[in-house]
């Protein structure tokens, strides 16, 4: 009796067994269908991008170029004013970054940290602006921002960073709770005001959330097109990607350069992601552990 029990329990364990490996083969097949899928198109971009003028039209596709012009990568930053459109790129990007980080970390910590009236309705308030999609304010922005006579400059690009973002208060804020009250009471006995203890003890500890919101706006910023298109008439103050719709317009033909151009595009933001991506999920799941 005791052996067929054993046997019946060895028998239920390598069924559990089975059930577990096929349920993660599946899981991992999913994923992996899912991945391809969405590496699909980069890697098409990537071949076409090495592909010389006959190649790339040809039926059937041709995944693996015979010859790799790598000719094409100079070529494609030589036919449009790329290092230009690089550098006004960066400016916008490092002055929404830094706008961005310190407006949305004061908000935040004045809602996680400070106690002043009608803190809980402002804050539903600010979440509440979250539900409004962009193209409810287009409009409107651009007739303010017209009024102002910012049209065709920078400022419509990177003035509404230092008025703070929704989604990044709301996700200092959330990080800001799981700092211990006690950090600071224990610095205002020591005499620290309220915005040292802002800079020098409560910021150092969210490193992860601020990396996180660093990233966030530098993708928003980097591969934002609506903004430039609404704001920027003149050609050399164009962004590298308001530049690449105009390479497609004037070069409809040389598919080649437009894929090697937006392959050198899209590798920075791959390098950025890939290289604090460590810091970008550490600062996704710390924050909201504490309500």
């Amino acid at each position: 009796m005791m052996q067929t029990q054993n046997v019946t329990a060895l028998m239920d364990h390598r069924i559990r067994r089975v059930r577990y490996i096929t349920g993660r083969l599946l899981v991992h097949l999913v994923l992996f269908a899912g991945a391809c899928l969405y590496l699909f198109p980069f890697v098409w971009m990537l071949s076409t991008s090495l592909k010389s003028p006959n190649e790339v039209m040809t039926n059937p596709p041709i995944w693996i170029p015979k010859v790799i012009m790598w000719q094409n990568y100079p070529d494609a930053l030589n036919y449009f004013p790329f290092w230009t459109y690089l550098g006004n790129t960066l400016f916008i990007v490092v002055m929404n970054m830094m706008g961005v980080i310190f407006s949305s970390s004061l908000v935040g910590y004045a809602f996680a940290r400070l106690r002043w009236p009608g803190k809980s309705f402002w804050f539903g308030v600010l979440i509440a602006t979250m539900m409004l999609p962009g193209a409810v304010t287009m409009i409107p922005q651009f007739i303010m921002y017209r009024n102002f006579g910012w049209l065709n400059s920078y400022l419509p690009l990177i003035v509404p960073a230092y008025t703070g973002s929704a989604f990044n208060i709301f996700l200092l804020r959330q990080f800001f709770r799981t700092i211990p009250m006690d950090l600071s009471e224990s610095a205002k006995i020591d005499g620290c005001h309220e915005f040292r203890i802002f800079l020098q003890i409560v910021l150092p500890l969210c490193a992860p959330a601020l990396a996180t919101v660093a990233i966030f706006s530098f993708m928003g910023s980097w591969n934002d097109f609506i903004g430039p298109l609404l704001y920027i008439n003149e050609k050399m103050r164009y962004t590298l990607t308001f530049g690449l719709r105009t390479f497609q317009m004037q070069n409809d033909a040389k598919w080649y350069l437009l894929m090697a151009a937006s392959i050198v595009v899209a590798v920075p933001t791959l390098i950025v992601f890939f290289t604090c991506q460590k810091y970008f999920i550490e600062g996704i799941t710390l924050t909201g552990m504490k309500g």
